[in-house]
């Protein structure tokens, strides 16, 4: 099974290669083909022409990666020794949410965590929203929090300032259980392991990453993160976004989805952006997450919409 996540970890993180080639491939080499990734790797270069039909420029790509066996196989090695779970794409533990949201197009290759992986098979909700969120979009997050607890549901977050804290920090007061979505390598993540020691040792916290074991935190992983906490998500909550950002890609891209979005309706702040999303069709909740009917007023609806 070592030698299995060895291989996956190498064509997850093939350089310059999409997210939809990647997985296609697997697919062909997996359940066309009826080989294993090992039996892919060690195929000559005539049989990844004739039978996979790549191209040189593929092949060289293939070819840099197998350099790198010896130590992906010394990382796999470490994780599995320090408890972490290694977890791809046609794995029973994969979150089944994640694939029906993401599809093969963006679903990532391999997850890595540690803590309990039952919780990426629960009814999930992520809570986002502006890092500099004010105090009543933060409120209105530990409200949320506490209802999801209550209802047995996970909060997803991405571990950033603001509303994805707040997110976190509300569930596990609330005994709820939580998902913490890394904008970096899971083993870079040291300082978050040691604060949330307990709560991921108890189960009621995992941490996930998409991205090499060993990559820093850096914008580019940030963004593309986010694209993760709502594919991981049945349901999202918007506390407060501007009319661009991560927050409002990932809310718009979720209703372009049919996807179920509600937005905090915050009547004393006609300028903000979160009515731009309810005239867009998220649905409008009041400060505890009860779904409300109401108008968009006339001066919202002169605001430009994305």
């Amino acid at each position: 099974m070592e030698n299995e996540y060895i291989y996956w970890s190498a064509i997850a993180h093939m350089p310059r290669w999409t997210q939809e080639r990647i997985n296609n491939l697997i697919i062909e080499i997996i359940h066309t083909k009826k080989l294993s990734l090992e039996d892919f790797f060690n195929s000559n270069e005539n049989d990844l022409k004739k039978l996979f039909l790549l191209s040189e420029k593929e092949i060289e790509d293939i070819k840099e990666v197998k350099q790198k066996l010896p130590n992906l196989a010394f990382q796999v090695e470490k994780l599995l020794n320090e408890g972490y779970k290694i977890i791809p794409l046609n794995s029973d533990l994969y979150p089944k949410t994640m694939k029906e949201n993401l599809k093969i197009k963006y679903s990532p290759t391999i997850i890595y965590t540690k803590g309990d992986v039952k919780i990426l098979q629960e009814n999930s909700v992520a809570i986002v929203g502006a890092r500099d969120a004010n105090e009543k979009a933060l409120e209105f997050t530990d409200n949320i929090a506490k209802k999801m607890a209550n209802e047995y549901k996970v909060v997803v977050s991405g571990f950033a300032k603001g509303v994805d804290k707040q997110a976190l920090d509300s569930s596990i007061k609330y005994n709820g259980n939580s998902i913490i979505v890394l904008p970096q390598g899971i083993l870079t993540f040291d300082s978050g392991f040691r604060k949330y020691y307990k709560e991921i040792n108890c189960g009621g916290v995992i941490v996930l990453s998409t991205f090499p074991p060993q990559a820093g935190w850096s914008t580019g992983l940030a963004m593309a993160r986010n694209r993760y906490i709502y594919g991981l998500a049945k349901e999202i909550y918007v506390a407060q976004t501007n009319d661009k950002g991560g927050t409002w890609q990932g809310a718009t891209d979720g209703l372009k989805k049919k996807r179920e979005v509600f937005v905090y309706y915050p009547k004393e702040d006609l300028k903000s952006a979160n009515y731009q999303l309810i005239k867009l069709g998220a649905k409008a909740v009041d400060f505890d997450g009860n779904v409300l009917n109401i108008e968009i007023p006339k001066k919202v609806e002169q605001l430009k919409i994305f």
